[in-house]
């Protein structure tokens, strides 16, 4: 059994150990029981009581946490488990990568990766001409893609941003919708929407329409056109066929990037369709220019449960003598 033993970390900030402590000392609560340590703010140092092993583990998680505070990153939940996770797998290295701003929104806000796994996706996105964005719910694959787009307009290294899904139904039966053709295909769209009005702010998103630089249309509204100087990003690519994957891709024209993002453990294809973005993992995983990037639960961004959940169903799916959904995507990484 291993001596209790004490480390004193130097701040002398004490708005910065507020900010470390968090709300009702929330940050401080969850780094405990992680590591295993206690935690006590004396005047402006934190003191770190355990044993040897545990107390590296928790200064270290402190230290990069400081690291951030620094650079007026939010400490968030999301933040925090992130790096106790990072610290607790070794992996803690690369976490100052996680403070390059990609763009800001209309209110202020900094976007910048929460994850390596975003980080690796924005650096893909930056180095190819096409990039898949492949990983479950709440990895950040279209938010990340849309800033990333909207980075290159202001820098006028593009002259539009074309933004497309196909229009599948996730489960449910619409039948037939009112209104005209815009109206009827919006609701498949909404998704790409907010991520705009929340990166440009309603008014500038209205303008840029207006204007042309922004198109947002379903994906068989792309057949038969070149897409030239244009980033162009697919939504929900696992509800694509192959034929309209296809399609999509050779509409890339000079001076255009693609984006193509997807999860494939939540397809919405008929039974007996197979999904575009499966089929095109084995088909362009060795092309030049080409990145597929494969996001986990462990990028997800949006409530804790999130990750839960996608664990809940991955544990469940095991259980199960069937091949569970998740399968295709393991295969696709080979």
């Amino acid at each position: 059994m291993e001596l209790i033993n004490e480390k004193v970390i130097e701040v002398n900030d004490t708005e910065k150990i507020m900010k470390i402590f968090g709300k009702f000392d929330e940050n401080v609560k969850e780094i405990e029981k992680k590591f295993n340590v206690r935690l006590l703010a004396r005047e402006s140092n934190i003191k770190i009581i355990g044993e040897e092993n545990n107390i590296e583990k928790a200064e270290l998680t402190i230290v990069k946490l400081m690291d951030l505070i620094s650079s007026n990153i939010a400490l968030d939940a999301q933040n925090l488990n992130y790096v106790i996770e990072s610290v607790e797998k070794g992996e803690s290295e690369g976490l100052e990568s996680l403070k390059e701003i990609v763009c800001y929104t209309a209110r202020g806000k900094k976007i910048l990766p929460k994850t390596l796994g975003q980080k690796s996706y924005i650096q893909a996105i930056e180095k190819n001409e096409i990039v898949f964005g492949i990983g479950p719910a709440g990895t950040g694959k279209t938010y990340l893609a849309m800033a990333m787009a909207v980075k290159a307009l202001r820098r006028e290294e593009v002259s539009r941003i074309i933004l497309t899904r196909p229009a599948v139904e996730a489960g449910e039966k619409l039948g037939f919708l009112p209104g005209d053709l815009q109206e009827k295909v919006d609701p498949y769209l909404r998704p790409l929407y907010d991520a705009l009005h929340d990166i440009l702010g309603p008014e500038a998103c209205l303008k840029y329409r207006e204007k042309g630089l922004i198109e947002v249309a379903p994906l068989a509204y792309m057949r038969g056109r070149t897409l030239d100087d244009s980033f162009i990003i697919l939504d929900e690519a696992q509800n694509t066929t192959p034929e309209q994957m296809k399609m999509f891709l050779t509409r890339l024209g000079f001076g255009s990037k693609a984006i193509i993002t997807g999860d494939v453990t939540q397809i919405d294809l008929p039974t007996g369709k197979d999904s575009g973005l499966i089929r095109v993992t084995k088909i362009l995983k060795d092309i030049e220019g080409i990145e597929f990037i494969y996001l986990t639960q462990r990028d997800v961004v949006r409530h804790k449960l999130v990750q839960r959940i996608i664990r809940a169903y991955e544990a469940y799916e095991d259980k199960l003598s069937k091949p569970k959904i998740s399968g295709d995507y393991d295969k696709i990484q080979d």
